[in-house]
Formats: C-alpha cells, structure tokens, sequence
C-alpha cells in the first residue's frame, strides 16, 4: 500500500460540459468525490493524502468560476472540518496563501490548528500552488536563514524549507482527465514517485477507480536507481 498518494483532480469542467451543466456543477461534484476519497485512504491504510486543488496558473480562468472556487473552498472549509477532525484527519494547505481573501485565511488558519492533534491522515491541499514556486520560496529562505554558507547547500539543506517537509516523497501520483503531464505540481517531490494517469474524469474517480490505480503501483518495481538484483524487501535500504 503507498503510504502516500498525491492527485492532480482534473476533468471537473468536461465532466460538467458532458452533462450540459454549469462548470460550478463539475467543482460541487468534485469536492463530493475528495470526501470519498479521504474515506477511501483511512480504509485502506494510506497515511499522506495531497491534492492539487488551486495552482498558480488557475488564476488565468475566467473571474467568475475562480470566484466560485473560493467560495466552494470556504463552504468546504465550513462544513468538513468537523468531519475531519472527527475521524482523526489532520488538515494542511500549502500554497502562497497571502492572495486569498483575509477572511479565507482565517479560515485555513482555524482549520489547520482544530485538526493540528490528529495522526490518522494528513490531508494537504495545495492551494495557489506551484511547485517551481515552492522551490524558489525555499531558496529564498534557506539564503535568508544560512548566509554564512554561501551558496553552498546541499538537497538535504533545502529540503526542510519545502511547503512538503513533514511528509515523505509521494509514492503513488495520480492524474484524472486524461491529461498525462505533472503541470507544475510537486517539482521536487515527485522525482521518484510511480505515475498513474486516467481518462476517468475526477467526478467519476470513485474508489472502484482508486484500487485500479493501486493496483498499477503494487505491481511496479521500484529500484532507485538500483539494479532488480540489488533489491530486498526494503528499497530504501
């Protein structure tokens, strides 16, 4: 079992499109489809759980349909806390938080700090989200932090500055819709990470979907850059 999975959710506006509904309509049954699959993963066991939910670039889309995405954040953020909580999901949102409304801060502050005890599941939402983004921020900090060392850091310096430090590399990625590419999502960490890509739209990805893309994982071989031969049973070894 991967002990962490991460999504891009794509396919919200085709799937809505495909219905002759709205785009809105696609994102209300996107975010349906999160609650299923964070019940999937404490079913099963998977530890780290982080979704693309805002890129960087989303702001590009038109005004309206971003400004009912944070209104569907903030609704979100409203109603399921208490879910969370209740079931031992600790929440985070990475991101560059600073453009979003005051009060939609608040609100990720509150939520962040309600669910901070909870070990179950770490649930990470990556909100205006970029991971060349999230690079340059941690350098940023790292020469701000360790000028002494002159631009003489290693990966292990940087990694600790990373929006994703408190989790392990993803082991499984997942992208829905049909597109095959990792659009800015998780540059540094996924690396090594096993790739899945469907055409099930996000709306239609329900656990049946998620086993299948379990399932592709478990069969791979995951090597490291070692040799077939080389590996045992632990391939961090």
């Amino acid at each position: 079992m991967p002990r962490h999975v991460a999504v891009i959710m794509d396919g919200n506006g085709r799937w809505a499109k495909k219905r002759f509904l709205p785009r809105v309509a696609g994102h209300v049954k996107g975010v349906e489809l999160v609650r299923e699959m964070v019940r999937a993963c404490l079913e099963r066991g998977v530890d780290y759980l982080t979704l693309f939910a805002f890129s960087s670039e989303n702001w590009r889309r038109p005004a309206e349909e971003v400004s009912l995405l944070m209104q569907l954040f903030v609704k979100a953020l409203e109603q399921e806390v208490e879910k969370l909580d209740r079931n031992g999901v600790r929440l985070r949102v990475i991101g560059d938080l600073s453009r979003f409304d005051p009060s939609l801060q608040q609100l990720i502050r509150s939520a962040e700090a309600k669910t901070e005890a909870n070990s179950r599941l770490q649930l990470t939402i990556a909100a205006n989200y970029g991971g060349r983004w999230d690079v340059m921020q941690a350098v940023n900090r790292m020469a701000i932090d360790q000028p002494e060392r002159r631009g003489a850091w290693s990966e292990c310096d940087l990694e600790p500055y990373l929006s994703m430090s408190f989790a392990p590399e993803p082991d499984l990625f997942i992208r829905t819709g049909g597109e095959e590419r990792i659009s800015n999502f998780l540059l540094w960490q996924l690396a090594y990470t096993e790739l899945y890509f469907t055409q099930t739209l996000w709306p239609d990805f329900n656990t049946g979907e998620f086993d299948k893309a379990i399932a592709s994982y478990q069969l791979r071989e995951r090597r490291f850059g070692r040799t077939s031969e080389q590996l045992t049973g632990d391939p961090h070894a």
